[in-house]
């Protein structure tokens, strides 16, 4: 990474993290750059299978959640937002293939790999990457980072975790089920065939996710040293990485300029793909603008800036 983002200072948050910073840091750069790479090559057909994309897509969020996370909230805490995440988010889009609530009707092609009951595993992986995400960007934006989770935090910090985590999915569910057929929605949808029942759906799925985890942390001390802004660029960079891989796909690639959902009704690729890139620029874009800008602002009043 560039010399702007500054060195993350672990302190005494635990033996033998102080020792292994170089590796750490090195490890999530490593992970944001192996993402960077796969959504570059998911523009070029044919240099990936579409399972190892979907898996460099999600692993290497996953990851680095495990790593940033296991600093912030030490390998108990992060365990159990993967715990929450993992079961929650399961149960919802188990419930959403069977019976339709919370998200409409749909159900999962072989795209994403194997399934646990109805639900690709690695789906179910993706809501701990792109979930801790997030997080942490609300937790940015609201400030604070590092002090225990109490008063009126404990519920506005899920409320803005879930408006970020839900401008992920607004930035991507046409591109992976209209386009891409990664999971069919069988009544189409006002949203270029997703209906907008399922994206009031994912906001209360990942707001239970994030108000089980808020809960968990009342009261909790996070860290016992400041971490220094440049640990929490490293996760505002990350989920911007997510949001320009998005703009990537308004590339004119080989395939078919119209798509039609379930119901008949078509689509054009072009509409799709440049609509979900404005999302990621202006409203995605805007919550990471946002995180960073705090950032500088904490940076600039630190007593050892």
């Amino acid at each position: 990474m560039s010399a702007a983002i500054d060195q993350p200072h672990f302190g005494s948050v635990g033996s033998g993290v102080v020792g292994n910073r170089p590796r750490i840091t090195l490890a999530l750069c490593g992970l944001l750059a192996v993402y960077v790479a796969a959504r570059i090559l998911e523009v070029f057909p044919g240099r990936l299978t579409g399972l190892a994309v979907i898996a460099l897509h999600v692993l290497a969020p996953a990851i680095f959640a495990a790593l940033h996370g296991g600093i912030v909230y030490r390998i108990r805490g992060i365990v159990t937002f993967f715990a929450i995440s993992l079961i929650v988010g399961n149960i919802f889009e188990n419930l959403g293939v069977v019976i339709g609530f919370p998200f409409g009707r749909y159900y999962f092609t072989d795209l994403m790999g194997p399934k646990l009951f109805h639900v690709p595993i690695l789906l179910g992986l993706a809501y701990v990457g792109m979930g801790y995400l997030s997080w942490v960007l609300a937790l940015v934006i609201l400030g604070g980072a590092e002090r225990p989770l109490s008063g009126s935090r404990v519920m506005t910090l899920p409320l803005v975790a879930s408006f970020i985590m839900v401008a992920w999915d607004l930035s991507q569910d046409p591109i992976w089920s209209t386009i891409l057929h990664g999971w069919v929605w069988v009544n189409g949808g006002a949203y270029f065939g997703v209906p907008v029942g399922n994206f009031l759906g994912w906001f209360l799925d990942v707001y239970v996710i994030y108000q089980m985890w808020a809960l968990y942390l009342r009261g909790r001390s996070v860290t016992r040293n400041r971490l220094a802004p440049g640990y929490w660029k490293l996760a505002v960079l990350f989920y911007a990485a997510v949001a320009a891989g998005n703009v990537l796909q308004i590339l004119p690639r080989f395939g078919p300029s119209v798509v039609s959902d379930p119901t008949g009704v078509q689509w054009r690729v072009s509409d799709i793909t440049g609509t979900c890139a404005l999302v990621s620029i202006f409203v995605m874009g805007a919550f990471a603008v946002l995180a960073w800008v705090r950032l500088m602002i904490q940076k600039a009043d630190s007593p050892q800036s």
